[in-house]
Formats: structure tokens, C-alpha cells, sequence
């Protein structure tokens, strides 16, 4: 179940230069969008808990993006 709402999705493809976008090409890029940002999610939580916290900031998140 793709939780990324379909129009998001429509629009950053529009914004990348997409004329048009279908149902399934949405749906496919949200699910793929999806799977990658709960890869860097829980590498930033990984980050946060080694550094003695328990949120989750800014830093741990742009560290996460560029190991995974």
C-alpha cells in the first residue's frame, strides 16, 4: 500500500519534466520512492540512537541519504 499521496508524485514528475504521467507510472515511483526513504529512515534512526538521542534531526537524515 502506497502511503505517498499519487498527486505528489504526479507533480514532482511533472517538475522533472514529464508532460504526461499514468496511474501505474505514479504508482510505481511512489512505491519506489517509498521503499528507498524507509532505507534512509531507519539508517537515520540508527545514526540518532548512536549519537544518545532519540530524535531524529536534520543531520542524521542527510548522513543516512549519502551511505545508503
Amino acid at each position: 500500500m502506497v502511503e505517498i499521496p499519487l498527486a505528489t508524485v504526479d507533480r514532482l514528475m511533472r517538475r522533472a519534466g514529464a508532460k504526461r504521467v499514468s496511474v501505474d507510472a505514479a504508482r510505481a515511483m511512489a512505491e519506489v520512492v517509498e521503499e528507498r526513504a524507509l532505507v534512509i529512515a531507519t539508517e537515520a534512526v540508527k545514526l540518532a540512537e548512536h549519537a544518545g538521542r532519540r530524535t531524529v534531526r536534520d543531520v542524521d537524515v542527510r548522513l543516512a541519504s549519502k551511505r545508503s
